[in-house]
C-alpha cells in the first residue's frame, strides 16, 4: 500500500533505534538510490512538482540544516536526526516542511489526493488511487480535504509489513 517497504542499507540499523521510522521519506528523497541525500536528488525531487523546480537557496539551506558532517550528503542518521527533532533545534524540521509546502500545490495546508498522487509518482512509487486514499485515510484526513503535514508524517513514518 505504501513505499515504506523499501530499505536501501541497514548499516544504520545496530547505530539508532528509529531506523526505519522516517526511512520512507528519506528513500523518496535519495533519487538515484546511493543511500545519501545530495543536492542534485533535492532537485531531482522539487522538479517533480514544479516547473522551475527549487531555488538553489533553498536547497542549499536545507542541506547545511541537514549535512551535519558538511561532506556534501546528508546520510540517513542526519536525515533522521533532522527530523526527529534530535538537533535541539525545534525548527529542524524544515526540512519535510519545505517538502510539504512545495506538494501543497494550493497553499491552502493540506496534500489532496493529486497532490499525494504527484508526489509519489515523482518519488519513483507507482501508486494507484486506492493507494492514495488509504495514505490519505492513514494521514488522518479524508479523500475531500487532504492530509496535513502532520498527517504527511505519520504516512511516512509506516512500516509496510510484507
Amino acid at each position: 500500500m505504501c513505499p515504506s517497504g523499501r530499505t536501501l542499507c541497514a548499516e544504520t540499523a545496530t547505530t539508532t533505534t528509529m531506523t526505519s521510522d522516517f526511512r520512507p521519506a528519506f528513500d523518496a528523497l535519495d533519487s538515484d538510490r546511493d543511500g545519501k541525500i545530495s543536492k542534485d536528488d533535492l532537485r531531482a525531487f522539487y522538479a517533480g512538482f514544479s516547473s522551475s523546480g527549487a531555488d538553489e537557496n533553498l536547497i542549499g539551506s536545507m542541506m547545511s540544516v541537514a549535512d551535519s558532517n558538511k561532506d556534501g550528503f546528508v546520510q540517513y542518521d542526519e536525515f533522521e536526526r533532522v527530523l526527529g527533532g534530535g538537533g535541539g533545534a525545534r525548527s529542524s524540521g524544515g526540512v519535510m516542511e519545505d517538502a510539504f509546502k512545495v506538494m501543497d500545490k494550493d497553499g491552502d495546508g493540506k496534500l489532496g489526493h493529486e497532490d499525494l498522487k504527484s508526489y509519489m509518482s515523482a518519488a519513483g512509487f507507482a501508486a494507484t488511487d486506492e493507494d492514495i486514499k488509504a495514505m490519505i485515510i492513514l494521514g488522518g484526513g479524508d479523500d475531500n480535504q487532504g492530509v496535513s503535514y502532520a498527517g504527511l508524517l505519520k504516512i511516512l513514518a509506516v512500516d509496510h509489513v510484507g
